[in-house]
């Protein structure tokens, strides 16, 4: 049975590498959700846009909660309440490229 990953992308520097780490994850037979958390995407590769479309393919998605990454990108607009009904219902729960607080 596949089961269901979600990566919370809050942090800029990391988002598009997130996901990447996502569609990976639904290449590996798991259905993969990615959460973009109040950053705006600027100057999305084609790469990365093809990376959004393959996990949508993949039966995933990527979601946003900034109006301007559903017009410029095509994300679908969710709120955090979504958000935290839509985790529930997950297997997994990544919090990735979360910047520690001491930086030691």
């Amino acid at each position: 049975m596949s089961k269901k990953v979600g990566f919370l992308l809050a942090n800029k520097e990391y988002t598009l590498d997130g996901t990447r780490s996502a569609l990976g994850l639904a290449v590996e037979n798991m259905y993969a959700y990615a959460y973009v958390l109040n950053n705006e995407l600027t100057e999305v590769s084609d790469y990365h846009k093809e990376n959004i479309e393959w996990i949508r393919d993949m039966e995933g998605e990527v979601y946003t909660t900034v109006d301007a990454n559903v017009e410029n990108l095509g994300m679908p607009k969710i709120t955090i309440e979504e958000i935290g009904k839509q985790l529930r219902d997950l297997d997994y729960i990544i919090p990735y490229g979360i910047m520690r607080s001491d930086k030691s």
